[in-house]
């Protein structure tokens, strides 16, 4: 009988082992702006819930509260912006905050018009670009990388028409305000659009484009989306274990799934070296 007993108490012990959750390990909290952040976090909950971290989200609809309560210390993290305007609200502010990784990029694609490759140009097509400085130099890099035209060197993220060096089929750069050119593409040869703007207008970057920003472009490595914490923060616990789910393959997956191409996930050129290196071996 005690024999039984001690059995039916092991089998007991065992099954709540197997069931019990991951032991606790603390809350995470982020501020958030809507759209994709909030919805890639609400994705990573139930892994982190896994690890034992608690994921808090708040939702703002501005991009000033968002970091004053991450520098404040109220939030852990914030995850809405890229590096540009992070540098510059650090300067502004006064803030200490730093990127403790990168998660997503919503990249600039080319467009056809009246031209279904970029094979079919010829001497004097029209290409449009938006017309405000950051906007029109991620076109005119993105030109480039596909060989249509060459930029002075250094031009790189601050590049206008004027910095075009070589153009050796003589198309026009046409500048647009950048919500004008998905309703004036029929009219030219290609056009060049954020990821957005194609997005709202029925364009689908993975399925309509000719290219697209790789995650290796310069503009997708300076205009990745990141999370960000108070200077000193970036190695603790929970920021690593975030970090780390939102660049895992079921988070990758998600995006890719969710967002058909308006939204990327961001993998450093180090990750990608290593990721190929495991496979070969």
């Amino acid at each position: 009988m005690k024999r039984l007993v001690a059995i039916a108490a092991a089998a007991a012990t065992l099954t709540f082992a197997l069931a019990a959750p991951a032991a606790a390990e603390g809350t995470i909290t982020v501020a958030a702006s809507a759209t994709p952040h909030a919805e890639i976090l609400e994705a990573a909950k139930p892994i982190l819930e896994e690890q034992g971290w608690e994921l808090e989200v708040k939702v703002f609809s501005d991009y000033v509260q968002p970091n004053m309560v991450v520098e404040s210390g109220d939030f852990d993290a914030n995850y809405f912006q890229h590096i540009p305007y992070l540098d510059s609200f650090n300067e502004e502010k006064g803030t200490h905050l730093v990127n403790a990784g990168g998660i997503h990029y919503e990249p600039f694609g080319i467009y056809p018009g009246k031209k279904a490759s970029l094979e079919e140009l010829e001497e004097g097509d029209e290409i449009l670009v938006p017309n405000d400085t950051t906007n029109e130099a991620r076109a005119l890099l993105l030109l480039q990388d596909n060989g249509i035209l060459t930029l002075k060197e250094g031009a790189g993220l601050t590049a206008t028409v004027n910095d075009i060096e070589e153009n050796p089929l003589n198309v026009k750069i046409v500048e647009l305000e950048a919500a004008q050119i998905p309703h004036s593409i029929a009219d030219a040869s290609l056009a060049v659009m954020n990821g957005n703007y194609a997005l709202e207008a029925g364009f689908s970057v993975a399925k309509d484009s000719i290219a697209y920003e790789s995650a290796d472009s310069e503009a997708a490595k300076t205009y990745v989306n990141v999370i960000a914490v108070k200077e000193g923060n970036e190695e603790n616990d929970g920021i690593v274990a975030l970090v780390d789910v939102l660049k895992s393959q079921e988070i990758q997956d998600f995006i890719n799934e969710k967002y058909d191409g308006a939204v990327i996930p961001f993998v450093e050129s180090e990750d990608a070296a290593e990721a190929e290196t495991e496979t070969e071996a």
